[in-house]
């Protein structure tokens, strides 16, 4: 998929990414055009799906979310398991779930109160998926950084 992105759009994206609350009037004042040219940029954008959602960062512990964990899981047969990993976007608790390479299938984020919400969500919810052969746990002691932000090119 071709997008075709110019130094104002990189600069739009990176005006967004940063905050997804400026208004258009804002930008357009940075780059000296109108707020009209910008929308339309925005929508054109949108319409590309090079702008996917506009979103909030919560803070995780404003709802008792203390605990961040990251799960490999080692299934039967990945070829014909491709159900798999629709039914783990389907548990709340997780927010991210990638096919890896390697001897792992998927890795998944995962955000649980404590040990006992991670326990209950590999019993019971994890431990249904059928074909799930294995799982790996790793518990996040400290985040140092956590974004999703992407690297924009850098005007020229």
């Amino acid at each position: 998929m071709e997008f075709n992105l110019d130094h104002i759009d990189h600069h739009i994206i990176r005006s967004i990414q940063d905050n997804a609350r400026i208004n258009n009037a804002e930008i357009a004042r940075e780059l000296g055009m109108a707020p009209s040219a910008i929308l339309e940029r925005v929508k054109k954008l949108e319409q590309k799906q090079v702008i996917l959602q506009y979103n909030a960062k919560i803070n995780p512990l404003a709802y008792g979310q203390t605990l961040l964990s990251f799960i490999f899981i080692k299934c039967a047969d990945i070829m014909n398991q491709e159900n798999i990993p629709l039914m783990l976007a389907d548990i709340p608790e997780v927010q991210e779930v990638h096919d890896i390479a390697g001897d792992d299938g998927y890795l998944i984020k995962v955000r649980t109160a404590d040990t006992m919400g991670l326990a209950d969500l590999m019993r019971n919810s994890l431990g249904k998926i059928e074909g799930i052969l294995s799982t790996r746990t790793t518990i996040v002691l400290e985040t140092i950084k956590e974004q999703q932000k992407i690297v924009i090119p850098s005007e020229e």
